[in-house]
């Protein structure tokens, strides 16, 4: 017998929003609109570099009352809680014990704006969704989400025998066009980040972060004192 198996695989989970055209153009409109605002709507932590070109909201925005946040919101978690669900054998019982705490923001790219390396501390999962990346070159690295290969161990050597590996096993970044309608899923700790953004308009993406507290759970007896 031989097999060749994949000893440490990381989850990317993709899903698609139908008919979303009409839930995005009041997404863009939206988020034009705060920005035009300026410092009222901008993020006025900002913990990762990034440029001009690109702006960052504050992390409330599935807060907002706005239907349309909403109907991204709930579109966003479903998708989050079935990954959850089928990654670890939960079934419905237990995702509704699950009891999840979110932040989330909106980001708009312009010519030049880009988005340095990060993760994610504090929280499991990680989540983007597409609202707008067009007017630019398809087949270049304009605005690409990419997510770093996580075994620094790896870089250590790599001759002729690694160096071309395929698929699951490439020691390569993993590199994504999102598409209007796009959402993705990581894990927290991954290491990613957006390359500059060469279009003639705006990239607008949606991001969230979770964590998750399991209902009923006893905290640990520790003393005080």
């Amino acid at each position: 017998m031989f097999q060749i198996n994949p000893a440490f695989a990381v989850p990317l989970v993709m899903a698609r929003l139908d008919d979303h055209q009409g839930l995005n153009a009041e997404l863009r409109q939206l988020f034009l609109e705060k920005e035009a605002q300026g410092d009222k709507y901008r993020n006025p932590e900002p913990l990762v570099y990034r440029n001009d070109a690109l702006f960052e909201s504050n992390f409330r925005l599935f807060d907002w009352p706005q239907p349309c946040i909403a109907q991204l919101r709930t579109f966003c978690l479903r998708n989050l809680y079935r990954a959850i669900g089928e990654l670890n054998g939960y079934d419905q019982a237990m995702l509704q014990r699950l009891n999840i705490s979110v932040e989330s923001w909106f980001h708009i790219a312009r010519r030049g704006g880009y988005f340095g390396a990060h993760n994610h501390a504090m929280h499991s999962w990680s989540g983007v969704y597409c609202v707008k990346h067009e007017d630019d070159d398809p087949k270049s690295s304009s605005g690409l989400l990419t997510f770093m290969y996580p075994n620094s161990a790896a870089s250590m050597f790599i001759d002729m025998a690694t160096a071309s590996m395929k698929g699951q096993y490439a020691l390569s970044p993993r590199m994504l066009r999102l598409e209007a309608g796009q959402l993705v899923l990581f894990p927290s700790w991954l290491l990613h980040e957006v390359l500059p953004y060469d279009g003639s308009s705006e990239r607008i993406t949606v991001a969230f972060n979770a964590r998750f507290a399991l209902q009923g759970a006893r905290p640990a007896d520790v003393p005080l004192g």
